[in-house]
C-alpha cells in the first residue's frame, strides 16, 4: 500500500514563507492537491452542469483563481484592472472544449503559484496595513485579504468536490 502524505499543514513550514502567513500557504496548497484530485479525468463536456441548481464545476474552477487574483490584488493596495473585472463578468461561463478542464485547473495552479511567490514577499510588518476592498474601498486590512483568501478558497473547494461527485455520479446513473 503506498504511503501518503499527511496534509500540507502538518509538513512543516515552507521555505520562505513568513511565519504568520504559513497557515495561508497551507491552506492554498491543500486546495491545490484536492482541486487536482477532484477534476482527475473530469469530462470537459460537464464543466456547465448544474446539477440541482448548483454552481457549475466549471464556475467554481474559474472563481478560485479569479478570487485568489482579485484578493491577492486588493492586497497589494492595487486595483482590479479591465481584464480582471472581464474574467469576474465571464466567470459563470465556463469553457467546455476538450482540454478545458485542464486549462481551468492550470490556470488556478498559476494563480496559486502567484499567491505564494506573494505571500513569500508580504512582509509580515505590512500585515495590519489597511486596504480598501472594490469600487467602494471597503475597509479591509492586508492579513485580512490573505486569509479570506485562504478560507474562500477552501469553501469553494468543498463545493466543487460535491458538485462534482453529484455530476459524475448522475452521468453514470444516466448510461
Amino acid at each position: 500500500m503506498p504511503k501518503t502524505l499527511p496534509e500540507v499543514w502538518l509538513r512543516g513550514p515552507l521555505p520562505a514563507v513568513p511565519p504568520l502567513l504559513q497557515p495561508v500557504a497551507h491552506a492554498l496548497l491543500q486546495a491545490r492537491a484536492e482541486v487536482a484530485d477532484i477534476m482527475a479525468g473530469f469530462p470537459a463536456d460537464k464543466l456547465a452542469a448544474r446539477p440541482l441548481g448548483l454552481a457549475s464545476v466549471g464556475f467554481h474552477l474559474r472563481h478560485l483563481a479569479g478570487v485568489l487574483d482579485r484578493t491577492f490584488t486588493y492586497a497589494r493596495g492595487q486595483a482590479l484592472s479591465e481584464t480582471q473585472l472581464a474574467y469576474l463578468a465571464a466567470e459563470g461561463q465556463p469553457p467546455t472544449h476538450p482540454g478545458a478542464a485542464q486549462e481551468l485547473l492550470r490556470a488556478f495552479d498559476q494563480q496559486v503559484d502567484k499567491a505564494l511567490m506573494q505571500l513569500q514577499n508580504t512582509p509580515e510588518a505590512s500585515l495590519p496595513d489597511w486596504r480598501g476592498v472594490g469600487r467602494a474601498q471597503l475597509p479591509s486590512t492586508v492579513i485580512g485579504l490573505l486569509v479570506h483568501a485562504a478560507e474562500h478558497t477552501t469553501r469553494h473547494v468543498g463545493q466543487l468536490l460535491v458538485t462534482a461527485r453529484l455530476v459524475r455520479s448522475t452521468a453514470a446513473s444516466n448510461y
